[in-house]
């Protein structure tokens, strides 16, 4: 392109940049000549004929083109499409870029929880959007650390602690049978109903709301409580200990099943004082200043925000002191290039306030961090309260959706013939697959509802139809395997193509794009909704073209080897969302 404005126009055409060309017009690629006119002095469909025309006599990979308006649309031959098809096949990691020790180490922060709660609904979007986009940044060539900061320190602990003391009749997940965080969950749940009751006595003697919260004696004993920790009272200490220790035994195995994991973990109660010694420091240095009350804050009406509390007066640090110590330890822990924090849009806030205090307090990554802002995840009925226990717990979610794919996979007989062992493992795919696909392909930046019965669907956009034309696919291949048919080198590049191959190969060749892009933006959703558009070309490509049966043996080959590829990629861009694809189904 550069050569046909440069040959006509003698001028320099920069980027060129072709788009792929609207379904309605004839074409593959579509190249936009209005910056082109400036050079060429001629109306726009004139140009566009003009750099046709060119191309056309002088690039052996044009084989017709037509133009509307100002756009060039050009047909690309058979010949290069199989030309692309030999490279792709010879390439088992297309679109995957390995690392290297010069490589940008990239730390991403995602999960987050309260030890006061098992994971629920919105904890899950938050895991699959943090290593998803690990798993991309990856693909894109990055050094990548995955960590959870735990926030396992507070009055919201303290909850959950006193209530188990008050009520639990000394009550252990083994005496229960039941999850740890679940157990801790509860207490949580069952303080703030005493709490509530408490309340309303208060408030029926005559107090005011907020009378009757200064005289809540259930809140002081858990403040007292609080208090007692952090003047690290052993007896105070152990329960905290003991009661954290069932929640991590039970995050562990919801981490497990849902299928995500970390690289280091980080716990509050180990930053928090790290945290107050370099807000201290800022003090000392004129970057914090501290109030008559003995507060300490940040003036950041410079930056166009406001003044920023960093510790209490009674000294007790806030959470961005502690997201303070927390970057510190990690600073010193890693060599950080970027640091990308996956946490909810109602936090935006926060996190300007900790980019503009961790660059003052001397963070090199500190003005580069990034707060990957996501929306809030929903159910039809409306938003959840972990206090009144109404959330939708991750645990129970999971089984739900395993229990749904198993009852839909069966109706449809996509479970027949297979052994007790091999449903299990699919139903499980297919899932948890529909529930991570449904969350991902959604516009992480948008809120969203998640509905489970529209998730598991064979027919529409979603993780299960993916996963069914993966099996279609390997079902083709191992027959062709069977009968020794198998491509095993590259294919004649005059092999003759259908429109419908040509587009499907110019599709699968993009998938390098789409990694790129997804890496560029944060977005599992370009990679989630690239390969429903895969999935749902092929097949319309298997309904269109035979296959096993083509009696053209070398037709049969290009449309085996083409299989083999979408397959190949359909499997790695659902590894970049976390999800598994079945060999069968």
């Amino acid at each position: 392109m550069s050569a046909a404005v440069k040959s006509l126009y003698g001028a320099d055409a920069g980027k060129v940049e072709l788009q792929k060309t609207k379904k309605e017009f004839r074409g593959h690629l579509t190249l936009v000549v209005f910056p082109y006119l400036k050079a060429s002095r001629k109306p726009p469909g004139e140009t566009a004929g003009e750099i046709g025309n060119w191309l056309l006599r002088e690039e052996t990979a044009v084989a017709e083109f037509n133009v509307i308006g100002g756009f060039l649309n050009l047909t690309v031959a058979s010949r290069r499409w199989m030309e692309l098809l030999n490279e792709l096949s010879g390439q088992p990691r297309y679109g995957i870029r390995p690392s290297t020790e010069q490589s940008p180490l990239v730390m991403i922060e995602y999960s987050s929880p309260n030890t006061n709660k098992p994971l629920h609904l919105g904890h899950i979007r938050n895991n699959l959007l943090g290593y998803s986009l690990a798993e991309i940044l990856k693909a894109n060539g990055c050094r990548v650390v995955k960590t959870n900061i735990v926030n396992d320190r507070g009055i919201h602990i303290c909850k959950s602690m006193l209530a188990w003391q008050k009520w639990g009749e000394g009550v252990t997940p083994a005496s229960s049978g039941q999850k740890g965080d679940h157990l801790v969950g509860d207490f949580y749940v069952l303080f703030d109903k005493h709490y509530k009751e408490e309340l309303k006595t208060l408030e029926a003697g005559g107090l005011s709301r907020e009378e009757a919260e200064r005289q809540s004696t259930l809140m002081a004993e858990a403040r007292d409580m609080l208090r007692r920790w952090e003047a690290g009272d052993t007896e105070t200490v152990a329960l905290w200990r003991t009661m954290n220790g069932w929640v991590y035994e039970g995050f562990e195995e919801t981490y497990r099943r849902l299928g995500v994991d970390f690289d280091r973990i980080y716990y509050e109660s180990e930053t928090y004082l790290e945290g107050k010694r370099k807000v201290l420091e800022g003090v000392e240095k004129g970057i914090c200043y501290r109030r008559d009350d003995g507060s300490v804050w940040i003036d950041l009406s410079a930056d166009g925000l406001d003044e920023k509390l960093l510790l209490r007066s009674d000294g007790t640090s806030v959470y961005m002191t502690q997201d303070v110590g927390t970057a510190r330890l990690r600073f010193d822990d890693y060599p950080i290039d970027r640091m990308i924090y996956v946490v909810g849009n109602e936090q935006n806030y926060h996190f300007q306030v900790l980019s503009i205090l961790l660059d003052r307090l001397g963070f090199a990554f500190g003005r580069g961090l990034v707060h990957f802002s996501y929306g809030m995840v929903e159910l039809p009925e409306g938003k959840m309260k972990s206090r009144e226990g109404t959330v939708v717990d991750a645990d129970d979610l999971m089984t739900e959706m395993i229990a749904a794919a198993r009852e839909i996979s069966g109706e449809l007989g996509k479970l027949d013939g297979l052994s007790s062992e091999e449903a299990d493992g699919i139903v499980r795919m297919v899932g948890l697959g529909s529930l991570k696909y449904f969350i991902l392909k959604v516009d992480p930046r948008k809120n969203m509802v998640f509905n489970p019965k529209e998730s598991i669907d064979f027919n529409g956009n979603t993780g299960s139809f993916i996963q069914y034309t993966h099996a279609r696919i390997r079902s083709v291949l191992r027959r062709a395997a069977e009968q020794g048919r198998l491509p095993s080198g590259p294919l004649p590049v005059d092999t003759s193509l259908t429109a419908r191959e040509e587009t499907l190969i110019q599709l699968a060749a993009g998938f390098a794009a789409v990694v790129a892009e997804a890496g560029q933006t944060y977005s599992p959703a370009c990679i989630a909704n690239y390969v429903y558009d895969l999935a749902k070309e092929y097949n319309q490509f298997y309904h269109d073209c035979s296959i096993l049966n083509e009696p053209d043996e070398t037709v049969g080959q290009e449309r085996l080897a083409l299989s083999a590829k979408v397959a190949e990629i359909i499997r790695s861009g659902m590894s970049l969302l976390g999800i598994e694809v079945p060999e069968r189904m």
